[in-house]
């Protein structure tokens, strides 16, 4: 929710910005740049908007103007640095597009982002605000890509019509988000390539599925 005293208290603003100083969308971007590094050295519950807005320049009624609360502004910082990564790519094949898509998430994982994934899904567990914010602005817009994405396999014919989409998508990501959390075995392209033979291999009408680029 947007502060009533934004403009007299937002030492950002254009007032009190100097020459040089970051405006619009260097400001968000600042922002965004400045919870991802705050968030992974302290994680959630540290996290506090008034240390992010001094840590990007800018002042709290600035992080206010465009997010409600630290879950909306941790979410989109997150969903920020991943979007090009996790693009779902259209290669003409399913199985390559989302073994690829999949090999990408496992490699965020993997990453030093994986900490950030981390810390989300540990507040969320207790902060019910973080992991809605998460699953609307994360992992909706992925979910959605993901849909287009089955949708055009099952036009090529390559999954039955009558698939569970949602189920389907569940059985791929489940064991990846499995094995992040418990880490009971390794997250590597070859188990990605070979839970999407499982998953697709019993979605698809008759035919086998290509096996995955490398």
């Amino acid at each position: 929710m947007r502060q009533v005293s934004a403009a007299n208290n937002d030492h950002g603003g254009r007032n009190a910005r100097g020459p040089g100083r970051p405006r619009s969308e260097q400001a968000r971007l600042a922002i965004l740049r400045s919870t991802l590094k705050i968030l992974g050295k302290h994680g959630f519950s540290d996290l506090t908007i008034e240390e992010v807005a001094a840590h990007a320049g800018v002042g709290k009624a600035t992080v206010y103007r465009w997010w409600p609360n630290k879950a909306a502004l941790i979410a989109d910082a997150f969903a920020n640095s991943t979007t090009r990564a996790l693009h779902f790519p259209d290669t003409g094949a399913l199985f390559t597009d989302m073994s690829q898509q999949m090999r990408q998430l496992v490699k965020v994982f993997r990453g030093r982002r994986g900490r950030i994934v981390s810390a989300i899904l540990s507040g969320g567990q207790s902060d019910r605000d973080l992991i809605a914010a998460f699953r609307e602005r994360f992992l909706m817009p992925r979910r959605l890509e993901a849909y287009a994405t089955l949708r055009r396999g099952i036009r090529r014919g390559e999954l039955r019509k009558d698939v569970d989409m949602d189920l389907l998508l569940d059985s791929l990501y489940g064991p990846i988000y499995m094995r992040f959390l418990i880490r009971h075995d390794k997250m590597t392209p070859d188990f990605v390539d070979r839970l999407c033979q499982l998953v697709l291999g019993r979605a698809q009408p008759s035919r086998k599925l290509p096996n995955a680029s490398r």
